[in-house]
C-alpha cells in the first residue's frame, strides 16, 4: 500500500514514516514507552468538527457521543470542541463531568440505568434521556428523596429505521427509547410527577454512508418530534435528532455526502425553529467526530510462514482491537486499512496475514493484505481506530497488558 500524496488515510508521511500529531511513528513508540498503543491525532479532530461547522446549519449543536472513544484526555479536548457530552453510564458521566461542559449540556442515555447512576444524574443536575416509563417514575422518586427536580427528555424510539444503517437503533421492537405511539401517554406522566421536561431524543441507527438515506431519516424525525411535541407538558428545549454519520472503513466504501446532509439540514430548521422556538436542535455524533482520528500500533514479534502463506505475528490482537478483527459486528470480514507505519512505500509489496498473539484463530488483524516486506521491529499500523477501539474490546482476555492511549 502507498501513501497518496504526502499522506495515507489522512496521516501525514514523511521519509516512509508515519506521523501523528507532527511525530514520527518509531520516535512515538519510544515517546509511549511500550507497544501495543493507541494514538489520536488532536488536529484531525478539530479538522473534523470544523468540517461539521462548514456544512452544517449554525443553528446545529453538535454533541459528543463519549461511548465512541471515552480516553478523557480525548473527551476534555473534545468538549472544548463541541457544544454537548452524551454519556451512557456513570462511569462515562464521570469522565464528563471533570470537562469543562457545562452540566446542563450533558445528556444520559441507554436502557437499564441503576438508581446509583440516577442518583448521580440528578446531583449533577444533567439531563437524564429516559427510555422506559419505569424509569420515568424511578427517576421521580429519587428525585423526591434527593430534593432535586429532574432534567428530562424522552427517547423515542421511531415508528419508521434508518435505511443503510449498519446498526439499527430505531423502529420495530428495541430495548432503546419509548415506543413513539406510547409518547403522549408518558407526556402526561411527566406532567403528574412534575418533572423538569427538556425535550426528546430520536435516535435511529449509526454508520450510515448514504447521505440520502440519512437526509430522509432526518425529514421524519423532524415530523415525529414536531407531532409529539403538540402533547408536551412544557415547550421543547431541547430536540435531539441523532446523528448516524458514517465512516468508511474498507476500499468500496465512500465518505459520506456531508453537504448534501447540510443542504436538507437547512431545509428542515426554519420548520423547527417556527414550531418550537426555544428548541436547542442537537446533531449527536460519536465515531464520525473521533473514528478517522485514531490509529492502533502493534509491533511485529515474528515472522513465519506456514505452507507458502506468510504470518506477520505481531504483540497486539483482538483483545485491544475487536472490531478490526471482525468480531464486533461485521457479517462478513473484511479488512481495515492497514500498512507498515515505518515502512511507508517501501519496496516491493508481498501478501501477508497480520496475526495477534492469542490462542485463537480468531485473532486476525489482517487477511492476505499487500504490505513492504515487514521483519521483527516493524510497526503495523490500524486505520480507522479512533472509535469503539480500546473500550470496545477484551482487554482481559489471556492476561495480556492493556495497551496504551495517547493524544498528540
Amino acid at each position: 500500500m502507498s501513501p497518496r500524496g504526502d499522506s495515507l488515510h489522512g496521516f501525514p508521511v514523511a521519509e516512509g514514516s508515519l506521523q501523528v500529531g507532527g511525530v514520527a511513528l518509531e520516535r512515538l513508540a519510544l515517546r509511549v514507552g511500550r507497544t501495543p498503543f493507541y494514538a489520536y491525532d488532536r488536529a484531525r479532530l478539530d479538522a473534523r468538527v470544523a468540517e461539521l461547522r462548514r456544512h452544517l446549519p449554525q443553528a446545529i449543536h453538535l454533541s459528543y457521543a463519549i461511548k465512541a472513544n471515552p480516553m478523557p484526555a480525548l473527551v476534555q479536548h473534545m468538549a472544548g470542541a463541541v457544544d454537548g457530552l452524551d454519556v451512557a453510564s456513570g462511569g462515562e458521566l464521570l469522565v464528563a463531568l471533570d470537562t469543562t461542559m457545562p452540566a446542563e449540556r450533558i445528556s444520559f442515555a441507554g436502557p437499564g440505568k441503576t438508581e446509583p447512576e440516577l442518583r448521580q444524574a440528578l446531583a449533577a443536575e444533567v439531563t437524564v434521556n429516559v427510555e422506559s416509563p419505569g424509569e420515568l417514575e424511578t427517576l421521580a422518586r429519587l428525585g423526591t428523596e434527593i430534593g432535586l427536580r429532574p432534567r428530562v427528555a424522552l427517547r423515542v424510539n421511531p415508528d419508521f429505521e434508518l435505511r443503510a444503517s449498519g446498526m439499527r437503533m430505531g423502529g420495530g421492537a428495541r430495548q432503546f427509547g419509548v415506543d413513539a405511539e406510547t409518547v403522549p401517554a408518558l407526556l402526561d406522566d411527566v406532567k403528574r410527577l412534575d418533572l423538569d421536561f427538556q425535550g426528546f431524543h430520536i435516535f435511529t441507527g449509526s454508520q450510515n454512508l448514504s447521505a440520502e438515506a440519512i437526509c430522509d431519516g432526518q425529514k421524519q424525525t423532524v415530523e415525529l418530534a414536531l407531532r409529539l411535541a403538540e402533547s408536551a407538558p412544557a415547550p421543547v428545549r431541547l430536540l435531539n435528532i441523532g446523528g448516524g454519520f458514517g465512516i468508511p472503513y474498507f476500499p468500496q466504501d465512500k465518505p459520506l455526502d456531508l453537504a448534501a446532509v447540510g443542504e436538507n439540514l437547512a431545509g428542515l430548521v426554519p420548520q423547527i425553529e417556527a414550531r418550537l422556538p426555544e428548541a436547542r436542535i442537537i446533531v449527536e455524533l460519536g465515531r464520525y467526530l473521533v473514528g478517522e482520528a485514531g490509529l492502533y500500533v502493534c509491533r511485529v514479534v515474528d515472522r513465519k510462514v506456514s505452507r507458502g502463506q506468510v504470518y506477520l505475528v505481531t504483540d497486539g490482537g483482538l483483545h485491544h482491537h475487536l472490531a478490526a478483527s471482525g468480531n464486533f459486528g461485521q457479517v462478513i470480514r473484511r479488512n481495515y486499512p492497514v500498512a507498515l507505519g515505518n515502512r511507508v512505500g517501501g519496496g516491493a509489496p508481498e501478501k501477508v496475514s497480520v496475526v495477534g498473539c492469542l490462542c485463537t484463530p480468531l485473532d486476525l488483524l489482517a487477511d492476505g493484505v499487500e504490505l513492504p516486506k515487514a521483519e521483527v521491529g516493524d510497526l503495523v499500523v490500524i486505520f480507522q481506530s479512533g472509535a469503539y477501539g480500546l473500550t470496545a474490546s477484551p482487554t482481559a482476555f489471556l492476561g495480556h497488558p492493556k495497551p496504551l492511549e495517547v493524544i498528540l
